[in-house]
């Protein structure tokens, strides 16, 4: 896409044309503040969690968001407050256009013409699940309605507005796995136990971060805890995986 025709998409999208630097979670919060005084982190995850916006990583792992992540930012919050719009309907708009659709506008006239996204960047949209019912997970994982039972019980997972979110089912499909070797949910009550010491050990971490009032300090603390989770686990599957290799020998 040429500059000319970014510009074009951003001011369709009611953003002004910004500087073409990627900025962190901080700095778009600072952009976004003075329009939407309550936007948080935590509501920009939101977004990226259910699908609606998919911000480009670094090599660390980090959220780098472009000049049109911005304008897509506030084109969904000017939505949600001057439209009244569910998010559902939004998403379907967004959608749409960003497969080379063209929709019809929103109710109140306005128009959409949000940036296009790789096909990369569609397929990670595309991963995010929905909430899912006691029954549409059994039948997503292959778990019988005992191990969904159990893993409530042992609370390795938890049912919210009578759904289950993207973590419960990975939790699911990952025991629905283990179940299939003779690992049973009672065997995986050490997951859990090492999962919050591991927290444990991140917030203590992150705190100094986390005790700061500034919204750009609170971001940088949560995406400083993903990165220390990441760097958990790769520890851990490197030691498992060290382990495991001696059975070869």
């Amino acid at each position: 896409m040429t500059s000319t025709a970014h510009t074009r998409r951003l001011t369709a999208l009611g953003a002004e044309p910004v500087r073409l630097a990627a900025l962190n979670i901080g700095e778009v919060l600072s952009e976004l503040n003075g329009d939407f005084p309550q936007i948080t982190a935590s509501k920009i995850r939101f977004l990226e969690e259910k699908g609606l916006i998919t911000p480009q990583r670094t090599s660390a792992g980090y959220r780098k968001y472009l000049p049109g992540d911005v304008g897509r930012l506030r084109f969904i919050l000017g939505l949600q407050r001057d439209q009244y719009l569910p998010l559902k309907v939004i998403k379907d708009h967004l959608d749409a256009v960003d497969r080379g659709e063209a929709p019809e506008q929103l109710p109140g006239g306005v128009a959409l013409a949000p940036r296009g996204v790789t096909d990369a960047m569609a397929q990670k949209i595309a991963g995010h699940s929905r909430p899912l019912t006691r029954a549409e997970l059994q039948g997503s994982t292959g778990a019988s309605a005992e191990l969904i039972a159990d893993l409530l019980s042992f609370g390795m997972i938890a049912e919210e507005n009578d759904r289950f979110g993207e973590h419960a089912q990975r939790i699911t499909e990952a025991s629905a796995k283990l179940a299939a070797h003779g690992i049973e949910p009672r065997h995986l009550r050490a997951f859990r136990a090492a999962a919050d010491r591991e927290l444990g050990l991140v917030e203590r971490a992150v705190a100094p971060l986390s005790a700061r009032r500034d919204v750009a300090s609170r971001a940088r603390a949560a995406d400083t805890a993903r990165e220390i989770t990441d760097a958990c686990m790769a520890l851990h599957g490197a030691l498992v995986n060290g382990a495991i290799a001696k059975l070869d020998h």
